[in-house]
């Protein structure tokens, strides 16, 4: 953690330091051209191969899962834009984090003088807004050319679905951080993060819908926090979830991202005791 944003806490307090701290990921991430410009190609190539896939599977099906080919469409796009951004695959911090514990800088990170949590999560949301922008709008716009897809008018769904997607990435933040933090008991998270993957792959609608899911897996697939990730703001934006369907569906959002902040905090707590039980 650098000294010369910490000493900014001082001048503007906590929230001043953690709007500066988001701002320097946001600049970190920037500065990633060709990794990012390599990205959002990547997007774009697998929304069409996606897009496609989907374009035959709907005109087979017509309205399979509630949803018309058009919106079938705009799914995969919508989904490809926050693949990245709200880390379906994991990363971010993560990987700043794992790399503390091998060198074992996580033990003054969790004696300074700055929330540890706070940190990482402002440092996820600045990197989140990069990604948004960056991967998350470019292969939308290709997808908007080349399909024909469905996005709102209103710049009133944008908002509600801006907000949405800001709901999505602290709750995927508390699930990696969650995860990260197992590297105080398995020294390494690597295994876990693997695991996390398929889950989150799998249960956040990245694949296919949740609601094409059957059964008792479908049941299940809605309640669970990874569906919070993609799943909800796709439909936010393609207009599925309106009145109380969206306060509900951002009400599951915010539950689940207080209910895992605080997991994390408690989490935290734990790790603290066993660095000072271990000497640091």
């Amino acid at each position: 953690m650098a000294t010369s944003v910490q000493l900014r806490a001082v001048e503007g307090g906590a929230l001043g330091l953690y709007l500066a701290v988001a701002r320097g990921a946001f600049r970190r991430y920037s500065t990633y051209r060709a990794a990012t410009l390599a990205g959002a190609f990547t997007n774009t190539v697998f929304g069409c191969i996606l897009a496609s896939t989907f374009l035959a599977l709907w005109r087979a099906r017509p309205g399979l899962g509630g949803y018309d080919t058009t919106q079938a469409v705009t799914y995969i796009w919508v989904s490809q834009a926050l693949l990245v951004t709200v880390a379906v695959w994991g990363g971010g911090f993560q990987d700043d984090v794992q790399e503390r514990f091998r060198s074992g800088d996580i033990a003054i990170d969790l004696y300074r003088p700055v929330d540890f949590q706070g940190w990482w999560l402002a440092s996820d949301l600045g990197r989140a807004a990069f990604h948004l922008l960056a991967r998350g709008v470019p292969p939308t716009l290709v997808g908007a050319l080349l399909f024909h897809t469905r996005l709102p008018a209103s710049p009133a769904v944008w908002a509600v679905f801006l907000l949405s997607v800001l709901l999505a990435v602290v709750v995927s933040f508390g699930l990696r951080f969650l995860v990260s933090l197992t590297g105080f008991w398995l020294h390494d998270s690597e295994g876990v993060r693997a695991v996390m993957l398929v889950v989150a792959m799998f249960f956040s609608g990245m694949l296919l819908p949740i609601s094409l899911f059957p059964g008792a897996l479908g049941t299940a697939a809605h309640v669970l926090p990874w569906s919070a990730l993609v799943q909800i703001p796709t439909d936010v934006l393609l207009e599925r979830r309106t009145g109380g369907a969206l306060l509900t569906g951002l009400a599951f959002q915010l539950a689940w991202a207080a209910a895992l902040l605080a997991a994390g905090r408690a989490l935290q707590l734990l790790a603290t005791r066993k660095v000072v039980v271990q000497g640091g």
